[in-house]
């Protein structure tokens, strides 16, 4: 248990002699019933057996947060920084504000966030290693990093930015509640370091002694709806209408009399001129979602085109099958899956504890797409090695594995859509994310099969033609539906209240260029594909122009996905000018202001630190030393 010094003052222990049975959103606030075997149960603190001497242990307690006290000194972040030992680039607890009017009628509020322990916790349930728990004990949502591999789906499901995710060691942790002085009837480290008396901790809904209010949003804090956050406010001092971040979010937020809310708009700080942005878009920390996303839905099409066609015997599938590009385009579809998965599998923060994402079949879609893809790719695999043989009792192990592909596949697809549909980013959580998704299936699955059997096959062979022009007839399809969902999504982000419309200002700004580039290609090739649709590919002009739909296919591709990715704005605290700010962490990482652990930003090494290593061993050392690195390596 944690040691409780001698001179601890009185405000650093809990006092709740009354609580509510009840929270404001109709919740019981005791989380046990008496007779639960629960309440047995230590939480072995450090291999301590004991259980807490707390009367409100099985209590939701939450953080209270009086905004008029806060003076920014960050007392709170060292104490909790200190306390769990986190590096200089993560924080638990952090200190941000928004500022509104002008000399010398200027306002600066601030906002002390951490994990709010939530009543229906997104984190919990997006997490498809199970590493969250909630917890009877206080309510406390705890996370385990051991457990955690690294996708870092949670960070992007909070509203709050509470889970953290390390670069470096490729794993998230987050604010625990301090439950181990909870145990001991202490309030968490922050609390009772702060110097203005402006955070406390308690059972929700009761309101300390001498506060008046309890609020559950001021300005710059997301919509509550979302999760049900434990943490109540008071702010008693009149506020600007207009609340401005000094990070570099495009962000304000504006008072709603008639809601008496301060609702998110944009704030046009980097002006309205257009940008390329390719570095940024195209080597975003997100490319090998881009990849995975494009290739699985790519081959999940391509696929489930050729096996339908082949059982419902449609004349160009059936030649295709019996013809010699079939065997080719089976193994490209393999290679294609295979590189998608890899670099997804490569993206997680612990490559080797993949197997760890099936573990939340039930409640998070991570896990669903995971096992999904991962079954698809089974079936695929089963058919390929199956398919080559020509024996009846093979041929029929082939079509299961083929049947089992095509299902799952769409089951996977469902579920990479469903994933993407989150709440604490606006961006995302449109039906645009599926239209998107399903016509790639339809156009690349189209372009992926047609370009395998132009190579192999000569355009005047018997059914080429007819089969090149069902394939473009179903692009012609999928680029429409894309097209559709494009349009709507502009409109609707366009005029959202929320941070849909920050997305849509970096869209047409910072990646104004390349987005009209996307648009552009889009167009043209919608052209192209009803061209071919209706006049078939034939001689060197049609070499040509497959040739120009491919490639004006792939950089559309490659545009398209990567500014779904680096676009997205979440539902996060404000930060401050240097702490908490994409900017600057981006301009640290590109100056090599990242090299000085004092600025709080550290490069993305976990991918890398293992191959430097090696590359540097092998420059420097034998052979010898060579293989005792890679016997480290796997050993790690």
């Amino acid at each position: 248990m944690f040691e409780v010094r001698n001179d601890e003052p009185k405000y650093a222990f809990l006092n709740d002699p009354e609580t509510k049975a009840q929270n404001r959103y109709g919740l019981n606030i005791e989380l046990t019933d008496a007779s639960s075997e629960l309440r047995c149960k230590s939480l072995n603190i450090n291999g301590d057996t004991a259980i807490g001497e707390n009367p409100n242990r099985y209590k939701q307690h939450g953080f209270y947060f009086n905004a008029d006290n806060c003076i920014g000194c960050h007392a709170c972040e060292s104490a909790c920084s200190e306390k769990n030992d986190v590096p200089a680039h993560i924080a638990f607890r952090s200190v941000g504000y928004v500022e509104g009017g002008t000399y010398p009628d200027y306002q600066r509020l601030n906002i002390s966030m951490a994990c709010n322990h939530c009543d229906d916790p997104v984190c919990l349930t997006g997490c498809p290693t199970r590493a969250y728990t909630k917890f009877a004990e206080y309510g406390a949502v705890l996370q385990d990093p051991d457990i955690c591999f690294g996708c870092g789906y949670c960070t992007w499901v909070c509203p709050y930015n509470a889970p953290q995710l390390d670069p470096v060691k490729g794993e998230v942790s987050k604010c625990n509640m301090c439950v181990d002085r909870l145990e001991v009837n202490l309030k968490p480290a922050c609390v009772a370091a702060c110097l203005g008396n402006a955070l406390d901790f308690g059972v929700i809904e009761n309101i300390p002694e001498n506060r008046i209010q309890a609020k559950t949003e001021i300005p710059g804090f997301p919509n509550t709806e979302i999760t049900q956050p434990n943490i109540r406010f008071q702010q008693t001092r009149t506020t600007h209408r207009e609340m401005t971040r000094t990070d570099d979010m495009p962000l304000k937020y504006h008072r709603d009399d008639e809601e008496g809310k301060f609702k998110p708009v944009v704030d046009e700080k980097q002006g309205r001129e257009r940008h390329w942005n390719l570095r940024k878009l195209l080597t975003s920390h997100e490319s090998a979602h881009v990849i995975f996303t494009l290739c699985t839905q790519a081959t999940v099409g391509a696929f489930s085109m050729l096996m339908l066609g082949i059982w419902f015997n449609v004349d160009p599938a059936v030649m295709l099958k019996n013809s010699s590009a079939f065997l080719p385009l089976v193994l490209i579809i393999v290679a294609v899956s295979t590189w998608g998965l890899f670099k997804l599998n490569m993206h997680l923060g612990k490559p080797h504890r993949f197997y760890r994402g099936f573990n939340n079949l039930r409640l998070s879609p991570v896990s669903r797409e995971i096992a999904g893809v991962s079954m698809f790719y089974t079936g695929l695999l089963g058919y390929a090695v199956f398919g080559l043989f020509d024996n009846a009792i093979l041929s029929v192990i082939a079509n299961v594995f083929a049947v089992i592909g095509v299902l799952s596949g769409a089951i996977g697809l469902y579920y990479m859509y469903k994933l993407y549909r989150i709440p604490a980013r606006p961006f995302w959580n449109h039906w645009q994310t599926g239209t998107a998704f399903f016509g790639t299936m339809l156009s690349f699955g189209a372009l992926m099969v047609a370009t395998v059997s132009v190579c192999v096959l000569p355009l005047a062979a018997a059914g080429a033609q007819a089969l090149l022009q069902i394939l473009a007839a179903i692009m012609v399809l999928g680029l429409a539906v894309e097209g559709i969902g494009h349009i709507a999504h502009a409109r609707a982000m366009q005029t959202s209240e929320n941070e849909g419309a920050a997305s849509y200002y970096h869209q047409v700004t910072e990646y104004g260029k390349s987005y009209i580039l996307r648009n552009g290609l889009l167009a043209l090739n919608l052209v192209l594909a009803a061209v071919i649709a209706t006049m078939g590919l034939l001689g060197t002009t049609g070499y040509l122009l497959g040739l120009v739909l491919v490639t004006t296919m792939l950089v559309m591709a490659a545009f398209g996905r990567s500014l779904f990715f680096v676009l997205v704005i979440p539902t996060t605290m404000p930060g401050a000018f240097f702490w908490k700010n994409k900017g600057f962490v981006e301009h640290a990482r590109a100056t090599g202001l990242a090299d000085a652990p004092q600025h709080g930003v550290a490069y993305e090494r976990h991918h890398t630190f293992k191959v430097d290593e090696l590359i540097k061993t092998i420059k420097e050392h034998s052979i010898k030393d060579m293989f005792e690195h890679v016997k480290w390596i796997f050993g790690k």
